[in-house]
């Protein structure tokens, strides 16, 4: 109705028509009236033959799109002041035609909204021609009509608060800014003749002043999160659909973050949780950000690289060159290496600590010399199952690796006894050294070992053709804590037990596949070896007597394995797990006289003990297939 007493009313038509288009001609309203009624006239409601009837039945003359004088604006106005209700309000500005169609459907005028909530009817406050109007408080629960009924004109009572940065709370003018200082206040288009407003809550009146003196960071933030509401009691709740933007907002802005975004010592122990491969192959390809955090040196400090078939010379080289700070690094089964990649390793990182190169059956003396040469601070060798090693090699450790502790050697067959000697006399460090299968090796070298080696803590020497008279001579190892005598053709009991008797620290002792050891040995050994915590007597001589005098006279021994012992029944089984209170295993597999009944008992009676046979080793591999997700019918269908 404002723009019906607009100087340039006669083109209210054409301007309507342009309406959605961005830039219009301007309009320059004289009354700057409410915009309450410009919403009836422009809205859907009706046409303006009936606006015309309308406030011609009300004494307006002029309607119909015709300029109207300020004198009749003047007394619109006066009328409109004198009504008494928010009905009375109503039926003065609706059309006859809605409000027959309103009254028809049996409901009262604004019934649904409270009248503590209705601004009184003195909607016009004249100052000369220009006349304001209060916006009124949104109301939940209130028809969309009268919601949409909001003054889209400056006005100073709408909360102050800082914009959030998103194209949906902020309302860009066209030049590409926020008018009026960008804050809460309402950005009007003099061009257009729209109004911007901030999607903002509307305070109560005793909590506008507490608004308005409030810094701008109490508002929303600038990463476009939703910041917290005021604590205010008396401040009136924002509206729903005001929070639910801004929490949409928020998730929005949410899912920009990025995993990059976190500190990068965070991102480096992630990555750490990798393995090389995957570092390698997949995080390394994610960005460049990634490729750079997996190239960090702490990751190239310990290489794992076994098992993996690309490794080459090349790529040892490359490595080598680059960093030059390897203090680990793991090639077994990694059959694209040889001997001129180890040792450009060797010549590239001199801090090199620990090499193992298991079943890496093409790399030879060459290799192992470079790294003894290069790499002084070795204390750890693996090099299991190389055929081309030979004694060469362990010398050249025992001159340049004084520090060496730990050297695994098994099924390594071209050493013999003075390779093994050489080794001895040049680390007096070494605390674990395993022979396996070493045909060459002697009691030469076990002699060498017990003079030299005092710190020795691991000792093994499966399938080596040691006797008892070399055996005999780890009893000087005061230190020695596992010894492995598996498959020593010439082993006696009396050795055996001299062993026990004297290396008091002895913990784990394994005599599998041993014939001559029988039950008086065991016995002894319960009773001599106060320290000891295994005891494997897989495939030897013995019988019941030998599990009743462990169960009797030992109260440390934790794991018994007396598997393959066939002289073994349900007597030895029962008495020993009734006796001992440490026992937590007892293997009894193919010990074919115990019956499975007496099994299941014991393992009903004692459930703190593991009794290992093939049904119930069967069962256990049964419950953890289950627990992990496994059943009989996906396993038969794939």
């Amino acid at each position: 109705m404002g723009h019906l007493f607009s100087k340039n009313g006669y083109r209210l038509k054409k301007r309507t028509r342009k309406l959605h288009h961005r830039k219009k001609k301007k309009r320059n309203c004289f009354l700057h009236g409410p915009c309450m009624l410009c919403f009836i006239v422009h809205g859907n409601s009706g046409g303006f033959d009936d606006e015309s009837d309308h406030f011609e039945a009300n004494g307006v003359p002029g309607v119909g799109g015709v300029g109207i004088g300020a004198s009749a604006a003047t007394k619109l106005a006066e009328r409109y002041a004198t009504l008494a209700s928010p009905e009375d309000c109503s039926k003065f500005l609706l059309s006859p035609r809605e409000l027959a169609i309103w009254e028809g459907q049996g409901r009262s005028l604004l019934s649904a909204v409270p009248a503590k909530l209705i601004p009184p009817p003195a909607l016009f406050r004249t100052a000369g021609v220009s006349v304001t109007v209060p916006i009124p408080v949104p109301v939940p629960g209130c028809t969309s009509d009268y919601t949409e009924m909001v003054c889209k004109r400056k006005c100073s009572e709408v909360q102050r608060c800082t914009p959030c940065k998103q194209p949906r709370c902020a309302f860009a003018a066209p030049d590409g800014g926020l008018e009026n200082g960008g804050g809460g206040e309402v950005a009007s288009n003099s061009e257009t003749g729209h109004c911007h407003l901030p999607l903002c809550p509307l305070p109560s009146s005793s909590s506008s002043s507490a608004s308005s003196s409030s810094s701008p960071a109490d508002g929303c933030c600038g990463l476009g999160l939703h910041a917290d509401l005021p604590h205010s009691s008396d401040s009136s709740p924002p509206c729903a659909h005001n929070y639910d933007d801004c929490q949409a907002r928020s998730s929005e802005a949410a899912d920009h973050l990025s995993i990059n975004h976190l500190p990068s010592s965070i991102l480096l122990k992630v990555l750490s949780h990798l393995t090389v491969k995957e570092r390698c192959l997949c995080a390394s390809l994610v960005c460049k950000y990634w490729r750079d955090l997996c190239l960090d040196f702490q990751f190239w400090k310990q290489i794992d690289l076994s098992g993996l078939q690309q490794v080459n010379d090349d790529l040892l080289v490359k490595i080598a060159s680059r960093r030059q700070n390897v203090t680990e690094i793991n090639i077994s089964d990694c059959r694209a290496v040889h001997d001129h990649g180890v040792s450009s390793l060797a010549s590239q990182c001199p801090g090199l600590q620990k090499y193992t190169a298991y079943r890496c059956k093409q790399l030879g003396d060459i290799s192992l010399c470079a790294l003894a040469t290069h790499c002084p601070l070795l204390v750890k060798v693996h090099v299991g199952n190389q055929d081309k090693l030979t004694d060469a090699a362990l010398k050249k450790l025992g001159e340049h690796c004084s520090e060496l502790k730990d050297i695994h050697l098994g099924q390594c067959y071209g050493i013999s006894d003075d390779g093994i000697m050489a080794l001895a006399r040049g680390c007096p460090k070494l605390q674990r050294l395993y022979l396996q299968e070493n045909k060459m090796v002697t009691d030469q070298s076990v002699r060498a070992v017990a003079e030299h080696c005092p710190e020795l803590q691991f000792v093994g020497f499966m399938g080596c053709p040691v006797t008892s008279q070399g055996v005999i001579h780890l009893t000087a190892l005061r230190n020695l804590s596992v010894l492995d005598l598996r498959h020593i053709s010439e082993l006696n009991n009396e050795t055996v037990m001299e062993v026990v008797r004297k290396c008091r620290n002895l913990s784990s002792l394994n005599l599998c596949l041993n014939w001559s050891i029988n039950d008086r040995c065991v016995e002894i050994i319960a009773k001599e070896g106060r320290s000891l915590k295994e005891l494997y007597l897989v495939s030897c001589k013995i019988t019941d007597h030998a599990l009743i005098a462990i169960g009797q006279y030992s109260s440390t021994i934790e794991t018994v394995d007396a598997g393959w012992c066939k002289d073994i029944t349900d007597q030895g089984a029962t008495q020993i797990a009734q006796s001992s209170k440490s026992l937590r295993y007892l293997g009894l597999m193919r010990c074919d006289k115990v019956n499975e009944e007496t099994v299941e008992r014991l393992v009903v009676q004692y459930p703190h003990i593991v009794f290992s046979t093939v049904m119930q080793d069967c069962k256990r591999t049964l419950e953890r297939a289950y627990q992990m997700g496994w059943s009989p019918n996906t396993s038969n269908t794939s």
